[in-house]
């Protein structure tokens, strides 16, 4: 009995993934004989070590030391000679091998028992899924001798059950689908091959007892699942079947905490009277009967030992940057599961919003709705508890909330300056805090002008100085892409003499300083000259001293401020920018006469570019020869043909691309009509004491190469047929190697036919400082259009720096006097093209010392071959310590493969292959080793051109699969008839899936799944589909790795009883933080009711009342409970078939009912002695309306059906109206109004706009009529004593008035009266001064 229920719980063990590591590193026993037929006459054991090396092996028998070997050198096996067995040498044997902290663990016991018998083969079990119902078991016997045949027999069966003839000393049974049938005791025997009568011992026997037979238990925690050490925890575990013995484990330490309990009815408490750190694990229950038949076992359930919460962590969705009424969800996470969530707002006491722990799921978050202004600020959230406990809770981190109308301003900024130098551009960077749809920038001189950028990075070039002035940008981000936020503060760019500097201005002021003073002397020196007479001597000496010393003074000054000038301009340090030229194409020769190539000569040009159209071929530099268009592998062909003397010359090609024309290719040089072309040689700095290669190019393939030294006759080197180039190697560069060095190039049969040789190549040894420290800022592995940067330093200082593609240069930077520390030098690629890859290098000088190059580096640029594919062997999911390989799978061959890994700067492995694939092998792979991979291939020939990446492929380092996820499309409550998909989904890919369902012993399998899910269709659902149903991975290779099932998902059938009743009490609006009841009542007895969710794939809950109805309580409601609900009901008899859906029930949890609908009958427009009823509509029921008029303060009127009659007595009717409602069950809260109706008379709005008007007018007319009545009446009023005046006086007096107000009127009008004369004769009276 105790083994039977060993072999339960080891079951239980592999369906968790919990087995011992020591197997791993258990070494191996066997025999091996030359005496096939009787191989107790000469034994020898050999012992093997599992996956290292090992100094020493030992060999025990019975529990004691026998011998010991030390090899010579470190192996993985070696053997034991024990000769003809004898009664001495029975006994039980077992063998160690040497590691390096002690002996490791013994292997498995191997039983010599007395001559003539066979060793008695061992017997035990070995799951690659779990030993459920449908997966498979594999059952191993080791019979320790080779060429066996092993028998399996089952209890109750005469002949064997299975049987196998296995190459090796062990054979595996395979039990496929594992059902009770397959239970029982089983034993294994061999015979040898030749003497079928020759049997073995038994081996013991295994009892094999299939876990998963009774339903799964449930496992809860009181008063919850964390708690503080010291105090105290009940765990319960119920299940449906009475008298059951209940187990409990804790995963960490399955052998030391397993614990039995006795039930109390259908249930078994486990009590921890003070809990320790150490009690902290996963734990699960299960139940078994008196035949040791267990259940599944429980959902795991996770327990917290700690003094301090784990701390969470906040995040905001969309953009923590929101438009004044939009939606906002703040998703909290942490790590500790079924424990509910509050946020906080800062400034504030209390929580605003909670979660539930037993509905927080994955994309369960705080959500606020319509923000305002208000809204803004800085949020945390914190776990709830809704139990006593004494630990600590804090709080992660803080996410501030803006909102705006706008998004806020970006900034701004240049690089590497705001003034533009001559042949340069300026990139102008867009930068904000947070993520971003799309940046753009604007020109404040060009309305029209308008760039887009992902990045927030735009180049500006000044060409013909058009690209000075004053930028600004902004941006738009992804949850308002129709919004653009404030623009940034304006940027000025000003050209090469549009920007004063210190050191301008002080230029200048020197330059006029000097001009002046030059002037002055001159000055003074004539001055002298002519006043010398006058001057004595001494006056002129000082005077000519002064004028000396400050000319002094200024040369002084001068030659100061430029040498300030220079420390300052020294040390910033700048990145030089990389002006890329066309990549230089590459030319070569084909023959169809490979023994006298001169009969038929084609000369092939192929470039790196991808943009390249057309290709030229010159000669002598000069002659155009042809030109041809490019093809679809950017190369084109020039056939020549037999050559003559016409074709002797040095040839070269272009390629041609829309605005330039590469640099010239190397130059190929044909000598005569029947003589190979002449090669070209070419090597690096030969450096003393260092390897040295030297290249010679040859530009046919299938020739031999020689390479000569001057003073030497007989070749130095020779090599056979690599190609059209060859590379002879200076193991070590002494001094002895120095010289003239050529090549010669010939024909691979004899006789040979040689090329003339090469130009001479001369090979020093100069004294060298040592190489530069070189690398790039990002991954050397890049886009098109991507931004690279080399960085060349070295610790000497004031140095000048070159940088190398391919061992031609092409940019340089100047050396900095000012900086005292290390010479650095940053070259800028600012877009990256197709050609530009390559092989980079570098290497600084001073005035007559070079460096050595430093070490290249690879730049591949990607997206220009198809991507190829990339495998893992045996597969993506690998043991801790075990080996794996990667096979990058491409399309062209002769390339060279990289192997990445996400987050990695450079590449993990580089390999050059042959073939069209390469093996990337990753040894002793550890947990941090997981992670996304992927591979390139790229051609090292044409300028690094690389593939698209492959498809990331997630490599996992675990001992159990990652545990998958079972659901149903479109929900797992379906109607009959309807067709369903169950998704059976995880993050390992390229496995397959098995479908299991309870109660049946096939299972339904996907095989080679390319994605990370599995759909198992299931069309015209019917009664024998319905059930619980879960799934497991199935991968298609051998390994040990433990396999977790998923979640159940019960699959339910509707439409077969009669439907329930919902009802919802208080009512069907709730304000957030309250609690609510669903109520969801049956026609039948003895059911399981069901809750369901519109939108929600799985039911929210479950239960069994004991009579007609059940309660379902959700307390403290969110936003996130608002929607339309339902429910299901099914007898204990026919579980899952259910009946139809109740009538839909939408529940509001808000603070304000939302607004209702208001329409007019028959129209807006009133009609003479007509009335208009208005209908206020709302979507709960139970409401009592009002209708509110504009103008009037209090309501018009109050209606429990909505619908209100409006007449247009006196033209009192028309206007705008709105209305809102309140709940009976809560009448001091009232809905938000809803949207304004007007009502117009019968002559519509523009007759009331024009009596509008005509009011108006009349009004005017009526303040202007008075406003004359009121001047007339003044000037009424003095015309009375005008003319009393004028009665008093003479005719004079009017007369003189009559003649002022005539020269007031007519200034120029003159008379003859006299006082006119002699007005006009004393104004021409003198005046004396």
């Amino acid at each position: 009995m105790f083994r039977t229920f060993t072999i339960l719980l080891f079951c239980i063990r592999l369906s968790m993934g919990r087995t011992s590591t020591a197997m791993e590193y258990q070494p191996q026993l066997w025999i091996e004989s030359n005496y096939p037929q009787a191989p107790w006459e000469n034994i020898t054991l050999w012992c093997r070590s599992p996956s290292r090396i090992s100094s020493k092996f030992l060999l025990m028998k019975d529990q004691t030391q026998m011998t010991w070997i030390r090899p010579y050198y470190k192996t993985f096996q070696v053997s034991f000679f024990l000769g003809a067995l004898t009664e001495s040498k029975t006994g039980f044997y077992r063998c160690c091998y040497w590691k390096e902290n002690g002996w490791s663990e013994p292997s498995k016991v191997l039983e010599l028992e007395a001559p003539g018998q066979l060793p008695k083969p061992i017997f035990w079990i070995q799951a690659e899924t779990p030993p459920l119902p449908g997966c498979t078991v594999n059952i191993l016997c080791h019979g320790w001798l080779q060429d066996l045949v092993f028998m399996l027999f089952k209890e109750g069966y005469t002949e064997p059950v299975d049987y196998q003839v296995p190459t090796g000393p062990m054979a595996i049974f395979s039990i496929d689908n594992m059902t009770p049938e397959n239970e029982g005791v089983y034993i294994c025997r061999t015979h040898i091959q030749m003497l079928p009568t020759l049997w073995s011992e038994p081996s013991n026997p295994l009892k094999l007892v299939v876990a998963g037979l009774y339903p799964k238990p449930t496992l809860t925690a009181y008063p919850g699942p964390i708690l503080a050490p010291g105090e105290s925890l009940s765990l319960r575990c119920q299940g449906p079947i009475y008298g059951m013995t209940f187990a409990l484990m804790r995963l960490e330490d399955m052998e030391k905490s397993f614990y039995h309990k006795k039930p109390i009815k259908n249930e078994a408490y486990f009590y921890f009277r003070a809990l320790k750190i150490r009690d902290t694990g996963h734990y699960l229950c299960f139940y078994y009967d008196g035949s040791y038949r267990g259940s599944l076992l429980s959902e795991v359930l996770k327990i917290w030992v700690t003094d301090t919460f784990p701390k969470t962590w906040l995040l905001v969705q969309p953009s923590p940057v929101v438009q004044t009424g939009q939606n906002v969800s703040l998703r909290c996470q942490g790590p500790v599961d079924g424990v509910g969530l509050a946020l906080y707002k800062k400034g504030e006491e209390k929580p605003l919003q909670f979660l539930d722990g037993t509905s927080i799921t994955d994309n369960k978050s705080f959500s606020l709705k319509n923000v305002t202004y208000s809204d803004a600020g800085i949020y945390s959230c914190r776990y709830f508890l809704n139990w006593k406990t004494s630990i600590k809770v804090a709080t992660h981190n803080t996410v501030q909330l803006m909102v705006v109308d706008k998004p806020p301003k970006p900034s701004l900024s240049a690089w590497p300056s705001t003034v533009f130098k001559i042949g340069k551009t300026i990139t102008l960077q867009c930068r904000v805090s947070h993520p971003v749809l799309e940046f753009s920038l604007e020109w404040e001189e060009r309305a029209t002008f308008q760039k887009f950028s992902v990045d927030g990075d735009f180049i500006i070039t000044n060409v013909e100085g058009k690209g000075t002035g004053t930028y600004s940008c902004s941006y738009r981000i992804e949850a308002h892409p129709n919004i653009w936020s404030h623009r940034s503060e304006p940027l000025k760019l000003m050209g090469p003499a549009g920007f004063l500097t210190w050191s301008s201005v002080l230029n200048e002021a020197i330059r006029l300083s000097l001009i002046m003073q030059l002037v002055a002397l001159l000055v003074v020196v004539l001055w002298i000259r002519w006043k010398c007479r006058r001057l004595r001597i001494r006056e002129a000496w000082l005077l000519g001293t002064a004028q000396g010393v400050t000319m002094l003074f200024i040369l002084t000054a001068l030659l100061c401020c430029v040498s300030f000038a220079g420390l300052c301009n020294g040390a910033m340090t700048e990145e030089t920018e990389i002006i890329m030229p066309t990549p230089k194409p590459e030319l070569w020769a084909e023959t169809n006469f490979p023994l006298a190539p001169w009969k038929n000569l084609t000369l092939w040009c192929r470039s790196p570019s991808g943009s390249t159209k057309e290709f030229v071929l010159l000669k002598d530099g000069t002659g155009w020869i042809a030109t041809r268009p490019a093809s679809e592998q950017v190369r084109a062909a020039f056939p020549l043909g037999a050559l003559t003397q016409s074709h002797t010359g040095r040839y070269h090609c272009h390629s041609w691309e829309e605005m330039a024309v590469s640099e010239p290719s190397e130059a190929l040089e044909l000598v005569g009509t029947d003589i190979l072309p002449k090669p070209v040689l070419s090597a690096s700095l030969p450096i003393r004491g260092q390897e040295l290669q030297i290249r010679c190019k040859g530009w046919l393939a299938g020739l031999g190469f020689a390479l000569y030294k001057e003073g030497v006759q007989e070749p130095v080197q020779q090599l056979g047929a690599v190609g059209i180039e060859a590379f002879f190697t200076i193991q070590r560069m002494e001094d002895k190697d120095e010289g003239n060095y050529s090549c010669r190039t010939h024909t691979e049969n004899l006789p040979f036919k040689w090329s003339e040789p090469s130009e001479p190549l001369e090979l020093v040894i100069k004294e060298m400082y040592p190489k530069p420290f070189f690398k790039t800022w990002a991954n050397s592995v890049v886009t098109p259009g991507a931004r690279v940067t080399f960085n060349c330093s070295t610790p000497r200082q004031h140095m000048s720096f070159i940088l190398y593609k391919d061992g031609t240069e092409i940019a340089s930077s100047d050396r900095s006097w000012s900086n005292l520390e290390a010479s650095v030098a940053h070259f800028l690629i600012i877009s990256v093209g197709i050609g530009d890859g390559g092989n980079y290098s570098c290497r600084y000088y001073d005035l007559a010392i070079w460096s050595e190059p430093s070490d290249p580096v690879e730049l591949v640029v990607t997206e220009f071959y198809p991507k190829p594919t990339l495998l893992a062997q045996p597969g993506p999911v690998v043991l801790p310590g075990k080996n794996v390989t990667l096979r990058c799978q491409g399309i062209f061959q002769g390339m060279r493969f990289a192997l990445l890994q996400e987050g990695s700067h450079a590449p993990l492995q580089l390999k050059s292959a042959s073939g069209s694939s390469v093996d990337f092998l990753l040894h002793t792979m550890g947990a941090e080793d997981s992670g996304n991979y992927s591979c390139i291939y790229y051609e090292t020939t044409m300028s690094n051109r690389g593939s698209y990446l492959s498809m990331p492929l997630m490599i996992w380092v675990t001992d159990t699969f990652p545990r998958p996820w079972l659901s149903a499309e479109p929900s797992s409550v379906v109607t009959m008839g309807q067709n369903v998909t169950l998704w059976c989904q995880g993050p390992v890919h390229g496995v397959g899936y098995i479908l299991h369902k309870e109660g049946e012993a096939t299972s339904m399998q996907l095989w080679g799944s390319t994605s990370n899910e599995g759909a198992f269709p299931i069309t015209n659902i019917s009664g024998a589909s319905i059930g619980r149903y879960s799934c497991c991975y199935h991968p298609d290779w051998i390994s040990p790795i433990k396999i977790q099932p998923s979640n159940t998902l019960e699959l339910i059938v509707t439409g077969l009883l009669p439907k329930p009743s919902l009802l919802v009490h208080p009512g069907p609006m709730v304000a957030p933080g309250e609690n609510m009841t669903l109520q969801c009542q049956g026609e039948l007895p003895d059911s399981t009711f069901v809750l369901l969710k519109e939108g929600t794939q799985e039911p929210l809950e479950r239960q069994r009342p004991n009579g007609y109805q059940a309660d379902f309580w959700m307390p403290v409601v969110s936003g996130e409970d608002s929607g339309i609900y339902s429910c299901v009901y099914y007898l204990d008899s026919a579980p899952f078939a259910a009946s139809n859906h109740s009538d839909s029930l939408q529940i509001w949890v808000t603070d304000k009912p939302p607004k209702p609908s208001l329409s007019a009958w028959p129209s807006t427009v009133f009609k003479l002695g007509k009335e208009i009823t208005l209908q206020c509509r709302g979507p709960l029921p139970g409401v009592e309306f009002v209708l509110e008029h504009d103008g009037e303060e209090a309501p018009q009127q109050f209606s429990e059906d909505g619908d209100f009659i409006i007449n247009n007595v006196e033209g009192k009717g028309i206007g705008n109206y709105s209305c809102s409602y309140r709940l009976q069950a809560y009448p001091d809260i009232w809905s938000e109004p809803s949207n304004p109706l007007e009502l117009v008379g019968a002559a519509g709005p523009a007759a009331q706009e024009c009596t509008v008007g005509n009011i108006v007018r009349s009004s005017l007319i009526v303040v202007v009529v008075v406003a004359l009545g009121v001047v007339l009446a003044i000037e009424w009023k003095k015309w009375p004593r005008l003319r009393t005046r004028g009665s008093e006086t003479d005719g004079r007096d009017q007369t003189i008035v009559l003649e002022e107000c005539n020269q007031e009127g007519e200034p120029d009008t003159t008379t003859n009266s006299p006082s006119t004369t002699s007005q006009g004769i004393s104004v021409e009276l003198p005046v004396p001064i």
